[in-house]
């Protein structure tokens, strides 16, 4: 299997990495941000720079477009992972025309409010993981997978 990790950098990517243990024997890539933090982490791994600040942001989210229709029509991923934030749009949008699976799992830190990349990637998301209780209340189909911090 052949994952697609798009997310910011920082936290989001911090998230993401702590799944290393299922992630390790699968063909990968990561979409993220050109910052020291994820060169860094991500120094040994297959990845894509995108856009960034992407909040928000009308120019980098077509940008992001663009780079996304890209990248999914050169890896091929099966399945796209993403913790947030803008980065995680086009890439669930554009990665279902290419049949991708999707999944997003909404931060940590949203106990009581949702996230606006998790409202906006919810309807087409595949598996939607939460990690609190209280996030269902947002999330209807959403499955509880617990803190992975």
């Amino acid at each position: 299997m052949k994952v697609c990790f798009a997310t910011s950098s920082g936290g989001h990517l911090t998230h993401l990495l702590m799944l290393e243990e299922w992630y390790k024997n699968h063909d990968r890539i990561w979409v993220t941000f050109d910052k020291e933090d994820a060169k860094s982490a991500l120094e040994d791994e297959k990845k894509h720079w995108c856009h960034h600040p992407t909040n928000r942001n009308i120019k980098n989210l077509i940008k992001n477009t663009f780079l996304a229709f890209k990248i999914l029509k050169k890896e091929r991923p099966d399945v796209i992972i993403s913790t947030g934030a803008g980065i995680a749009v086009p890439f669930f949008y554009l990665g279902k025309l290419f049949k991708c699976k999707t999944v997003y799992i909404e931060v940590y830190d949203r106990v009581s409010t949702p996230t606006l990349t998790g409202k906006l990637v919810y309807s087409m998301t595949d598996l939607f993981i939460v990690q609190w209780d209280s996030q269902k209340k947002f999330y209807k189909k959403a499955q509880v997978l617990g803190p992975i911090v």
